[in-house]
């Protein structure tokens, strides 16, 4: 029996509903770090967060709309089968760091590497029966997810897609908008209208 795509669709909804279910905690705890500390570790997430905007859009001009149709080796897609995933769990751990817990940017990087890693294994089995042995051998010499730099190659000029590259911004700029929602909620706690149960390392 040929295996079907795995559906995007569905595996953006599980990484959104996890989000969205870690929200409450935001409003109840805050931050154990304070001063310099909290700053330092602030600006270390907003780091990571372009770096995973970056990485996505760099990705994405390989890929395109070529994903699941085309086999796409060289570029990210040398050092690592799944950068698009990998940047991605990159800039939940950056939200983490953002809202300048430790804790809570572990438990953000656990679960988007959970789903997407589950997503990644999935996929590689469709491509195996779409690509066969010339994915087998990509697979022999590529990891599934945490990159190979050494690994690294380029190949010929390619042809992007400016529909997924502005897409892909897209989905970039909901990890940058967590900045100004975790700095909202900062406030009101300082202002004293929202308790603060927790203070997380």
């Amino acid at each position: 029996m040929r295996l079907e795509p795995v559906r995007q669709r569905t595996r953006i909804q599980i990484v959104q509903t996890g989000a969205i279910a870690l929200l409450p905690a935001f409003f109840l705890t805050g931050p154990a770090w304070q001063g310099a500390a909290h700053e330092f570790i602030e600006i270390a997430g907003i780091c990571l967060v372009f770096f995973c905007i970056i990485g996505r859009m760099w990705s994405i001009l390989y890929v395109g709309s070529k994903k699941n149709h085309e086999l796409v080796t060289v570029g990210p897609y040398s050092i690592t089968r799944n950068p698009l995933y990998f940047f991605s769990t990159i800039g939940a751990i950056g939200i983490g760091l953002m809202y300048g817990s430790l804790l809570v940017s572990l438990l953000l990087g656990l679960l988007t590497y959970a789903v997407l890693i589950t997503t990644a294994s999935k996929e590689a089995a469709y491509l195996a029966t779409v690509f066969g042995a010339e994915h087998e051998r990509y697979a022999r010499q590529t990891p599934l997810f945490w990159p190979d730099i050494s690994l690294y190659r380029e190949g010929p000029e390619t042809h992007f897609s400016p529909k997924a590259l502005k897409r892909t911004l897209l989905d970039g700029m909901l990890f940058l908008a967590a900045f100004p929602i975790i700095e909202t909620i900062e406030y009101i706690q300082a202002e004293g209208y929202l308790p603060i149960l927790m203070r997380l390392i």
